[in-house]
């Protein structure tokens, strides 16, 4: 790689340990990946966040920088363990809100956003076209690269930290010009939301790098966003372009590929809890339930994650909410979350692939699968 005499000084040490730490990693990653430079960024989000994922090494780490490392970019962050304000109403212990306090802490020390989110491109303005950005939530990244127009890897939580305090990246592929090297052809009439979850999934183990989706396109956010979190969930994938690529080589996503995942990931036709917000929903996206309810009351306890700048401008619709059995959690999110486990919870009912596949795998609970429409019409009166 070719470093600057600044960042060749910083690699040295001679602008202070936590830069020559960031710089360290920053060109380990380059090289790793090809990058012939590093680059400006000028806006990371950061994953590393959730003391379930982090642990007691990353809450100590963070403590350890949190007095001399300052962020130099615009920086927003993945969400947490909990909500403060419910945090009592789950059983999860002292330690881990104490550890999770930790971390909030940290990154506010080093001039971290505290966005708490999944959905930064639903929540902050968006960069023009082109801007180089460095995002380690994956869902995010798929898309910026792909419905924003913005460049970024799928960076890891290290080395998205080390942008933050550098305000650099490696120059990869991905920060480039990236063409499809497979077509995935939806062949699911009228898809849902879930068929967009399952296609994302699909195409992520099937492509390397950038799949060309052609047959339809996603109706709303609700299933762009099913895709990207579908996607993000698999492989190294980081983009999709909505188009034919007659160069590269065509799969079709039909019935069976569909059933195929939903009974790798669905293990159960019913559940006692429905989490809604994997990723977390807008406030468009509570508007479109809103109408969708019409008044009706959930079955069974709804779980509804979202950011907590979305919950406070849902605030005329929380009381109608909370009436329909809809309990609606801000600064976490349904994946890697402590408020679920098998102690307390005996299986879910979610549209969202993202939350079944982490659910399962991390989680160890049971999950059925439905479209929104189909949770709506099953489980409200």
């Amino acid at each position: 790689m070719m470093l600057t005499r600044y960042e060749e000084g910083a690699l040295r040490g001679e602008h202070g340990d936590i830069l020559q730490m960031a710089y360290r990693i920053l060109v380990a990653t380059g090289e790793a990946t090809d990058a012939e430079r590093l680059i400006p960024v000028n806006w990371v989000h950061l994953s590393g966040v959730n003391y379930n994922t982090i642990g007691d090494a990353g809450e100590q780490f963070l403590r350890s920088i949190r007095h001399k490392a300052r962020v130099r970019v615009k920086t927003t962050l993945n969400p947490a363990g909990f909500d403060r304000d419910t945090v009592h109403e789950y059983d999860i212990t002292e330690e881990f809100i104490k550890k999770q306090e930790s971390i909030r802490k940290s990154y506010e020390m080093m001039g971290v956003e505290t966005s708490f989110s999944c959905i930064p491109y639903d929540i902050f303005d968006i960069p023009a076209a082109g801007t180089q950005v460095s995002f380690a939530e994956s869902n995010a990244a798929i898309y910026a690269n792909s419905l924003d127009n913005l460049k970024t890897n799928k960076e890891s939580a290290f080395s998205a930290l080390a942008s933050a305090l550098t305000g650099r990246s490696p120059y990869n592929e991905f920060r480039k010009d990236v063409y499809p090297d497979v077509t995935v052809e939806m062949k699911i009439p009228n898809p849902t939301e879930l068929d967009w979850g399952m296609l994302g999934l699909f195409a992520g183990r099937v492509s390397e790098k950038c799949v060309s989706i052609s047959g339809a396109v996603p109706s709303d956010r609700r299933a762009c966003k099913a895709l990207c979190g579908g996607m993000g969930t698999s492989g190294t994938c980081s983009k999709f372009t909505m188009d034919t690529a007659p160069s590269t080589e065509h799969i079709s996503f039909d019935e069976r590929e569909a059933k195929n995942i939903h009974d790798e990931l669905a293990t159960a036709e019913t559940g006692d809890v429905i989490i809604l917000g994997s990723p977390q929903l807008s406030l468009p996206e509570i508007e479109s339930l809103m109408v969708m309810l019409r008044g009706r009351r959930f079955t069974k306890k709804c779980m509804l994650f979202c950011p907590r700048i979305v919950k406070e401008s849902a605030a005329p619709y929380i009381k109608a909410l909370e009436k329909a059995n809809v309990h609606v959690l801000a600064d976490c999110c349904a994946c890697l979350t402590p408020l679920l486990s098998p102690d307390n919870t005996d299986g879910v009912i979610t549209n969202s692939i993202k939350g079944a596949y982490y659910l399962r795998k991390s989680n160890g609970l049971d999950v059925s699968l439905k479209p929104l429409q189909d949770i709506i019409r099953e489980y409200t009166t």
